[in-house]
């Protein structure tokens, strides 16, 4: 199995682009610069970050105190549970003043800006007008544990606990805003805003550093936390020995400023709005079928039972010789056999795979070479492959592939034909295909029926190996959660088939199917949730994927499928579980086991713990 994290050994041949990125950084020599680092969902920009810091990392002095210090920001981790914009001046402080201690050089420096970074967290926490926010007035006749807290914030004495508390008793806004608001004005919040930029430059003038902040999964976020971020990055931008590298999707990034501003409809401004903020704009590189060729044979070789210096000899031949792809080298097979490696016949059988999937993997328009789509249909195969040893099934792998590039990629009219041309012949042969794969493999005219007609099946005909002599119901057998494979095996009515189809395919409008489910009886209703829950095996993350409310009908329909759910929760990995998921079953009575089992696992992240605690704290308050 491949993990769908960031990484900062280069498989995509970004090193090149990373390399420039932290050339750009060292070149400005202390000058501010901000760049974007823009790409679709998938197609590696947050590995492009971790290589930009890996470069980056690479121009620190050898002896002395380091010239670059980092701060990774991901606003995405505090949605729902954090003002984006106050995270981040706090891990930015923070960070100052951790190095400050450190190096014990500027503590005081750094820790007037903490202080002032905590005063403006404070206020926004309790809502302060931002006049008296820019005040800095004594708290007198506040509230006493609101005047506390506002004590403590212009002492520096705020800490976590208090931040948290200052939410518990953030009704208490209103009196802090009368409070502070009687005084003379004697400052303003523009003024207040240069002192925390000034203050923040004569830190990391103290240190001597350039702060560079690497901010990813803007473009996971609402709106809201997008904008939030932004404005917190512009509050920086432009200071002396700075430097943003900003990972997200262009046209989500739009997409929130459109928002922002009420649904603003001139393009212009919105591009300006970002432009404002991105200096130097970076595209990740688009992947052709030899980036994807080499990429998906890095993915096996890493998965091999080579050492691990092997797997670093491959990796950087295959990474060289991508860099000459430009003068006509190829990286094959057969290059990489000949790398001075000893492959074993498995591997070299992945290889021929990778070969032969390349092509269609870059252009089919599902997948279209993105990386982390291209992960996702190897991991697909490698459970399957998985299910068919364990089960004694013997599926040959390339064939398995190719069936799953066709379910994938093409039209579901064409998958639902060849599924039933397979369980119409008595030996599961498709033999319908003969004449078309034999024409695709000849490079022969043909026109095929209808619905085999669409482009990217003209093309997977050709694919080797050919299907129509090779008995297919092994394969269909290990990837049966797709609905066309019901067969009369299954004991389903034609109305539960109907409902299952729908489920499936329709996972997030299954609420419509209620009453229907409810009709079933519970032996069909178990098949259905087995189907259901083999589907959902495929979803690496477990926040709120359509395929869930499918599950969710299913479990309200019968208790018995409720415990089914349950157990399936409870057995995914911890690292695929998500904050989102916890509101969403959190009211079901069967829940509580998996949300307690969740809250004791130390490999749960923390904005699920969270999650799943909040609600416990606010609960024992209204007690």
């Amino acid at each position: 199995m491949w993990t769908d994290n960031e990484t900062d050994r280069d498989f995509l041949n970004f090193e090149g682009v990373a390399d420039t990125i932290a050339e750009v950084i060292v070149s400005a020599d202390g000058r501010p610069v901000s760049i974007g680092v823009s790409g679709a969902w998938g197609v590696g920009k947050s590995s492009m970050i971790k290589l930009t810091r890996a470069s980056l990392a690479k121009h620190q002095p050898t002896d002395g105190d380091e010239k670059y210090l980092f701060v990774d920001f991901n606003a995405w981790l505090y949605q729902g549970y954090d003002d984006a914009r106050a995270a981040l001046l706090e891990v930015i402080a923070n960070r100052l003043e951790a190095e400050a201690e450190e190096r014990e050089t500027g503590v005081d420096k750094a820790r007037e800006f903490l202080t002032r970074v905590r005063w403006f967290r404070l206020a926004k926490l309790v809502a302060l007008p931002a006049a008296a926010m820019a005040l800095g007035l004594p708290p007198i006749g506040l509230p006493g544990e609101i005047a506390g807290l506002v004590q403590d914030g212009m002492d520096g004495g705020l800490d976590g606990d208090d931040v948290e508390k200052a939410q518990e008793t953030a009704s208490s806004a209103a009196a802090v805003g009368r409070a502070l608001l009687k005084p003379k004005v004697k400052s303003s919040p523009p003024k207040e805003i240069q002192a925390l930029r000034d203050s923040f430059e004569a830190a990391l003038k103290a240190l001597d550093v350039t702060l560079v902040v690497l901010i990813d999964d803007l473009d996971r976020c609402m709106p809201g936390t997008t904008i939030s971020t932004l404005e917190a990055i512009r509050l920086f931008l432009f200071l002396k020995n700075t430097a943003f590298v900003i990972a997200a999707d262009d046209n989500m990034i739009k997409h929130a400023v459109k928002q922002h501003f009420g649904g603003l409809e001139n393009d212009e401004l919105i591009t300006n709005y970002f432009d404002k903020l991105v200096q130097i704009p970076i595209r990740v590189p688009a992947l052709g079928t030899q980036e994807v060729r080499a990429y998906l044979m890095m993915l096996f070789i890493e998965n091999s039972d080579l050492d691990q210096q092997e797997k670093d000899t491959l990796r950087s031949a295959i990474a060289g010789q991508l860099r000459e792809s430009w003068k006509g080298k190829r990286v094959d097979r057969s290059f990489v056999s000949n790398c001075g490696i000893t492959l074993k016949p498995a591997l070299l059988a992945r290889l021929e795979t990778a070969e032969r999937l390349a092509p269609l993997m870059t252009t089919a328009e599902q997948i279209a070479g993105n990386p982390r789509l291209i992960k996702r249909f190897l991991n697909a195969l490698s459970i399957r492959m998985a299910i068919s040893t364990a089960q004694g099934v013997g599926v040959d792998e390339a064939v398995l592939a190719k069936l799953l590039l066709f379910e994938r990629v093409a039209p579901p009219a064409a998958y639902a034909a060849l599924t039933s041309a397979v369980n119409a012949d008595a030996d599961g042969k498709p033999g319908i295909l003969a004449p078309w794969e034999e024409a695709a493999t000849k490079g022969d005219e043909f026109e095929p029926d209808d619905p085999w007609g669409a482009v990217f099946v003209r093309e997977w005909f050709a694919l080797p190996p050919a299907l129509a002599d090779q008995d297919l119901r092994g394969a269909l057998y290990v990837g049966r959660e797709q609905a066309p494979l019901i067969t009369a095996e299954d004991r389903l009515s034609s109305e539960a088939a109907d409902l299952l189809r729908a489920l499936l395919e329709s996972p997030q409008e299954a609420s419509a199917l209620s009453d229907s489910l409810k009709a079933l009886p519970r032996t069909e209703l178990t098949i259905m949730m087995d189907r259901v829950i083999a589907r959902a095996r495929q979803v690496q993350e477990w926040g709120a994927p359509p395929i869930l409310d499918a599950c969710l009908v299913l479990a309200e329909a019968d208790p018995n499928q409720a415990r089914s759910l349950a157990g399936f929760l409870l057995d995914r990995p911890a690292q695929q579980i998500r904050a989102s998921i916890v509101p969403k079953i959190r009211p079901l009575p069967w829940a509580a086991e998996v949300l307690e089992h969740w809250g004791k696992s130390p490999d749960i992240d923390g904005p699920t713990k969270k999650a799943i605690e909040g609600k416990e704290k606010r609960g024992n308050v209204a007690k």
